[in-house]
């Protein structure tokens, strides 16, 4: 993420504008959760100009860009086709109806300000964004006999790049199978060229992993150089699940999030499943109560569950419990944030924030028992 420009105004509810470029599909889901109903957004986008002529047959339609200020309603992130799209009403701009709909796709390399009354969660969530910027992109390529599948890391979960499926290849003389490794070699090489990863991880239960990293090794050196091994007891999003959890994409790559989820969410489940005195709670109104005694270390929510706060019309009622409705959870969060705790944002495209989105969206790891 590149900050073109900050002017905020401090104090509790920090105001104002910022101007910035998101530079990846992962940018792009940060500002997902950034962007909610009511904020004033401004872009450059392209307007059809209307123009009079005496010809039977019109012209081409000419377009120009202008940049219009919209008063967000809505918010959409589309991985797949690598776009945000904001939809509002038009308040700000020339040569166009003041009032009428519009939408701005918004895709990497388009830049965009925000004006809003921001929270500090926002601000943090920023300029986590723009730390890890030159982070490089991981695959995972997870295998066993006759099956693989792949996906690339991202900060909000691992987008799955592709599977293959063959037979066992048992009795047929290794034919089948080297079939297959070269069907996932291939799958592989297009995706590195779309991607461009920094490394590749290859893992999997049993010797497949390593009989196919010997294979890679024999067709394409250049390649196998950037692979490395990682034993797993399974493949898919349980194989992704625990490559994270050992620790490997950490290595490869500056940013940690979606290690330091797996890594929460297995701590939190260890703290639940004590018999007694253990240092976690879930749901709204026990975290309430873990906040009234100063107990909270580390508080975790998930992206759902903070965006339907943020989205909910005032005097809306919110989730059943104690601490209903937008505000409620604003001092949450602010109260959590005085008192030195730490907010972690899970994401639901993910299997942590899933879990985390079934115990009610919200826990936490506390500083002592209560």
């Amino acid at each position: 993420m590149k900050i073109l420009k900050r002017k905020i105004k401090g104090g509790r509810k920090p105001t104002g504008e910022i101007a910035l470029v998101p530079e990846s599909l992962d940018d792009l889901w940060h500002l997902k959760h950034v962007i909610e109903s009511g904020d004033l957004v401004y872009s450059l986008t392209y307007r059809r100009i209307d123009a009079a002529t005496d010809k039977v047959r019109p012209d081409k339609i000419e377009k120009k860009p202008i940049r219009l200020g919209m008063r967000v309603e809505n918010v959409e992130f589309h991985k797949f086709s690598r776009r945000l799209r904001i939809k509002g009403i038009i308040e700000e701009g020339l040569d166009t109806e003041l009032g009428s709909y519009h939408t701005f796709n918004i895709e990497p390399g388009v830049q965009l300000s925000i004006m809003k009354d921001w929270k500090e969660h926002q601000l943090k969530r920023l300029r986590e964004a723009e730390k890890v910027v030159d982070s490089p992109d991981v695959i995972i390529a997870t295998i066993e006999d006759g099956e693989a599948v792949a996906g690339i890391v991202r900060q909000y979960g691992v987008d799955e790049l592709f599977s293959v499926r063959y037979g066992s290849g048992k009795g047929d003389g290794g034919s089948n199978k080297t079939v297959f490794f070269e069907d996932v070699l291939k799958h592989l090489k297009n995706s590195i060229q779309t991607l461009d990863p920094e490394a590749i991880i290859i893992a999997g239960p049993g010797f497949i992993k390593d009989d196919f990293l010997s294979f890679v090794k024999a067709k394409d050196r250049e390649f196998a150089t950037r692979a490395r091994i990682v034993p797993t007891s399974s493949i898919g999003v349980s194989g992704f699940i625990e490559v994270l959890k050992r620790g490997a994409v950490e290595q490869l790559r500056k940013e940690e999030r979606l290690t330091r989820e797996v890594a929460l969410m297995d701590q939190l489940m260890a703290e639940i499943s004590k018999d007694e005195g253990g240092k976690a709670v879930y749901g709204t109104e026990e975290v309430m109560k873990a906040l009234e005694y100063g107990a909270i270390e580390s508080l975790m929510v998930c992206d759902e569950k903070l965006m339907a706060f943020e989205v909910a019309e005032e005097g809306g009622k919110g989730p059943k419990g104690e601490g209903e409705g937008r505000e409620a959870i604003e001092r949450l969060l602010e109260r959590v944030e005085r008192e030195r705790g730490r907010i972690v944002v899970f994401s639901t495209e993910f299997e942590p924030g899933k879990r985390l989105k079934g115990l009610g969206g919200v826990a936490a790891l506390l500083r002592f028992p209560i």
